[in-house]
This record gives structure tokens, C-alpha cells and sequence, in this order.
């Protein structure tokens, strides 16, 4: 579901400028936009745009690509499989790969099975994380209270959008200054620089490194940046303190924030046998 790199090799060794984002339960994201600036507009938009990016795929256009895939004798009865016909179209090739994508759904974990018992399987140490990022308003990005707040007020199947919809900024400090502004870039509206998509913290355990460059490596470093590497950027989230949460965050918190969030881990998609490679 991740390459595990900070920037994804292409077909010629060049090297993205993002770090590649994680694909699970892009089927519940409501805002369906894709990528971390959002540029495209859902899914069955996007998964057609690597194909033609000229690091990642670098084939020069779709007719090239539908060319390509009828010389491969199973694709036609394939395609006839899923959609009635042997033709291979733009559009068909858009529908599989993005029907694909939304059959990656990750909603067995430890937290999604203690929903019926008030969480009672939880250990001390994962509760007191739970406890501590809803008192950190973690829950506010990483969460869509609008449709759900009655029922399963946090961390939820699909991520909130990074949009700066209501004006308050969505950065989370990593920088003052940004070679890459993410939304900003598309929008060129300045409460829109420097901020992103927020991905899901479903199985962030299993999705490393973070961030839109994957600078973090790991769950404890990208708590030690909220804790105390956070800069003050004038789009920075309001859930977030000026110079980051520092006191507010101990040693302990962040040990039982990162118990918390393992209990986000869905296993049972990474060995599921229809996800692996079907040419092995």
C-alpha cells in the first residue's frame, strides 16, 4: 500500500517530488479529490495521471497505453469479464484501476473491534493514547465529525480534506519557508500555501516514512516535531500551539499515543491474497 521511500523510483530512475501517499479507504474519502494537493478531481481522474507522468510511467499519451494492453492476450477477456466487452477503452482502463482502488478497505483493526464493548479491549496504555489525542484536538483533521459525530467521533475510515474550507489554515508547521506548496500551488490563494491532503492514520503503522517529502521515518519522530519542532507558519492548523505542544506532550504521551495508533492497523488486507501481485 506504501513503497516505504521517501520519493517513489519511476521507469527511468527518476524520483518524484512527493512522497507516495498510503491507498487504503480512498472509497470513504468524502471530499474525493486525490493527491496531496488535491489536483484531481476523484479517482477515476487520477489514477489515469501517473500513467502519463514522465517520471513515473512516461507513456506519451492513453491511446498508446489502450495500444499497448491489447497485445497482451489476457487483458481483452479480462475487460470482457468486468465489463461485457473485449474492447479496451480510456474510460474502461479509468474504471478498473479506480474500482480497484476502492476495494482496499482496511476496517478489521484493534480499535474498529473494540467499538462494540466501549473500547474494553484496549490496553491502559493504548486508552491513555486515545485520550490524548482527542484532548490534543488530533480528532478535528484526522476525522469528519459533520456526518459521523453521534456515532464514531474519531479516527474514522476516510480522512478529513486539508482544505481550508473555513479560513483557519491547515499547515502543521513543518516549515516556515516551503519550496512545495502543496494546495497553495493549485490554488494560489495564500490561505491555501503550505498546506495538504491529510492522509488517513488508518495502518499509519505499516505506512512510513510521513509527510508530503517523507522527512519522518518513523511515529516517534513525527511526534517529537509536534511536540517540539513546530513553526509558526501563518497557516498553521489552530489545533496547533505556537512552537508546537511541547509540555503538553511527555515522553509517556507520546509512547501511549504511538500504542493508540497501532491499534489503527488493519492486518488482514496486507496477506490478503487479492491485493498481491498477480503476475507472480
Amino acid at each position: 500500500m506504501v513503497d516505504g521511500v521517501a520519493f517513489s523510483k519511476g521507469f527511468n530512475d527518476g524520483l518524484t517530488r512527493r512522497n507516495s501517499m498510503p491507498l487504503l479507504n480512498l472509497r470513504f474519502f468524502p471530499a474525493k479529490k486525490m493527491f496531496w494537493d488535491m489536483r484531481a478531481a476523484d479517482l477515476e481522474t487520477q489514477v489515469l495521471m501517473p500513467i502519463q507522468d514522465l517520471v513515473e510511467m512516461g507513456i506519451p499519451n492513453l491511446a498508446e497505453l489502450v495500444a499497448k494492453l491489447k497485445t497482451k492476450a489476457y487483458y481483452p477477456e479480462l475487460f470482457n469479464k468486468a465489463f461485457g466487452s473485449a474492447d479496451i477503452t480510456e474510460e474502461k482502463i479509468s474504471k478498473a484501476l479506480s474500482q480497484f482502488l476502492r476495494s482496499m478497505v482496511a476496517l478489521n483493526s484493534k480499535y474498529d473491534q473494540g467499538f462494540d464493548n466501549g473500547h474494553a479491549n484496549l490496553s491502559v496504555a493504548e486508552k491513555a493514547g486515545l485520550q490524548k489525542v482527542i484532548q490534543l484536538s488530533c480528532t478535528e483533521c484526522h476525522s469528519d465529525f459533520e456526518t459521523h459525530i453521534a456515532k464514531n467521533p474519531i479516527f474514522l475510515p476516510f480522512e478529513n480534506s486539508g482544505e481550508n474550507i473555513f479560513g483557519f489554515g491547515t499547515n502543521n508547521g513543518l516549515d516556515l519557508v516551503y519550496t512545495d506548496n502543496g494546495i497553495g500551488e493549485k490554488t494560489n490563494k495564500p490561505g491555501d500555501m503550505a498546506t495538504f491532503k491529510m492522509p488517513s492514520l488508518r495502518n499509519v503503522e505499516l505506512t512510513a516514512p510521513y509527510m508530503h517529502d517523507g522527512r519522518f521515518a518513523t511515529l516517534e519522530q513525527v511526534l517529537t516535531h509536534y511536540q517540539t519542532g513546530v513553526k509558526n507558519h501563518p497557516n498553521r492548523g489552530i489545533q496547533i500551539p505556537n512552537n508546537g505542544y511541547r509540555a503538553a506532550i511527555s515522553d509517556q504521551d507520546k509512547a501511549n499515543i504511538i500504542a493508540f495508533l497501532k491499534t489503527l492497523t488493519d492486518g488482514n488486507i496486507v496477506t490478503d491474497p487479492k491485493f498481491s501481485n498477480p503476475f507472480k
